[in-house]
């Protein structure tokens, strides 16, 4: 499985494609485009590499991670899977765009709930899905096991975790499935967060300052 990371809307999210190189069917994870400019990044990438998109994959529903979503129902009409716990951060957001003066199309509801345990097919290619909550109350990851990656969302940064001070965040809860879901993969697996660099398990068990005793 291949992958391509783009860093969108005011709040510098990182949105992801995903795709399996034997078909070139691909996954749009975490949809933050803003506006027409990053709406074009993102298509023109697609064709230019001969993409199919097959999915709209959301770790989390906070507004940063779903700008782009009913863009995307509106170009490519994707399925779109999210943990259905997350459903009531889609309800909050457009009191939170009028909170932060965002620009926001309200985003489509998902269409397939995801459960921890499931296995997404990208064409000849599988993600398993991990139930990752505490920064947000129905938060997943998706592990690219064949690939050695993950997409992490707002769990873990590089040396930090995602914030639990919004409206269904538990700090506690957090940093137990941190290392019960991502510390459990193998260490040399990267991991690809809804902000900034990317990551491995080794490291982050090592120097992550919110695990060290």
């Amino acid at each position: 499985m291949r992958l391509q990371s783009f860093c969108f809307n005011p709040l510098q999210e990182n949105t992801y494609l995903i795709w399996c190189e034997q078909t070139l069917a691909c996954a749009i994870v975490d949809a933050g485009m803003y506006d027409s400019s990053e709406h074009k990044q993102l298509q023109d990438f697609i064709e230019s590499n001969h993409l199919k998109p097959t999915h709209l994959l959301g770790t989390h529903a906070h507004i940063d991670h779903i700008f782009g979503n009913w863009w995307v129902k509106q170009v490519y009409d994707l399925p779109y899977y999210l943990h259905p716990a997350d459903v009531v951060m889609i309800d909050r957001s457009e009191s939170m765009a009028a909170l932060w003066n965002l620009k926001y199309t309200p985003s489509p509801l998902p269409t397939v709930d995801l459960a921890h345990g499931d296995t997404i097919a990208i064409g000849a290619c599988e993600l398993q899905v991990r139930f990752v909550p505490g920064h947000a109350p129905g938060h997943v990851i998706f592990a690219d096991e064949a690939g050695s990656q993950a997409i992490v969302g707002d769990t873990v940064f590089r040396g930090s975790i995602g914030r639990t001070d919004l409206p269904g965040g538990n700090h506690e809860q957090l940093l137990q499935n941190i290392e019960a879901q991502i510390f459990s993969l193998p260490d040399h697996f990267v991991l690809h967060s809804g902000h900034g660099p990317s990551t491995r398990v080794d490291f982050e068990k090592a120097n992550n300052p919110f695990f060290q005793s």
